[in-house]
């Protein structure tokens, strides 16, 4: 379970990857559709989401430092860790902007990490484990925030956010020089094969990667400005 050579041999969407993302639709259905029952346990969605979070990023490290593994390309640099933290933080202490980013960052993005991982090891592994529970908290803990806490995002978010972004990974491309590392996988795509390896190479994979980011972004803000616009009729129909 813990071995770095075996249990090697992840197939895409083989019948257990299939059954994960099973589970993981489920719960997010789960959450929404008995919202209102599941508020008496409010604290403890949001401590066991903040827990699985952290247990996630620590044990992930340990594991990589105890098979003698762990390398400066593994510092939580990458954007589900980036994620990750804005989650604990806001978990800790609201803060709308950075709900705000995380809302597109950590929405569709680890979704589609699930979908088509970057993985090798076969479930029960610690890695299949860890990775695909860490990406499933990522974005139930932004589901939490908008069912339990009532966090919502406005259209110009969206670029805001976007910009943010790009001004976040200017570090992470520098360090990419610097380190030869490949943290926000600004350097190259991912070794497996996943969608960041349909993006071509050179200039036209950060063009791509630009694209299709803020392309991510307003599809994500699409279900939020049906929200909002259902809260708003609602409001207007309660005051008439």
């Amino acid at each position: 379970m813990f071995s770095v050579t075996g249990m090697q041999g992840f197939e895409l969407f083989s019948l257990m990857h299939l059954v994960t993302l099973v589970v993981f639709f489920f719960t997010c259905w789960w959450l929404v559709y008995y919202r209102q029952a599941l508020r008496p346990y409010q604290k403890i969605i949001r401590w066991t989401l903040f827990v699985t979070l952290l247990a996630c990023e620590v044990t992930y490290h340990l594991w990589l430092v105890l098979t003698d593994q762990w390398d400066v390309a593994d510092l939580p640099l990458q954007l589900c860790s980036f994620s990750t933290f804005i989650a604990l933080f806001l978990f800790l202490r609201g803060n709308k902007k950075a709900f705000y980013l995380l809302y597109f960052i950590g929405t569709i993005p680890p979704i589609l990490s699930m979908v088509t991982p970057d993985m090798i090891y076969q479930f029960p592994h610690f890695r299949y484990i860890k990775y695909f529970l860490h990406h499933s908290a990522i974005p139930l803990a932004v589901l939490y925030f908008i069912l339990f806490e009532g966090n919502r995002v406005p259209k110009k978010a969206v670029l805001n956010s976007f910009l943010m972004l790009n001004v976040i990974a200017v570090p992470g491309f520098l360090l990419n020089q610097l380190l030869g590392t490949n943290f926000f996988y600004l350097a190259s795509p991912t070794e497996t094969k996943t969608l960041l390896s349909f993006f071509g190479s050179g200039i036209w994979y950060y063009v791509t990667l630009e694209i299709t980011a803020l392309i991510v972004f307003y599809i994500t803000y699409i279900p939020m400005h049906y929200l909002q616009k259902e809260e708003n009729k609602n409001l207007k129909g309660e005051g008439e």
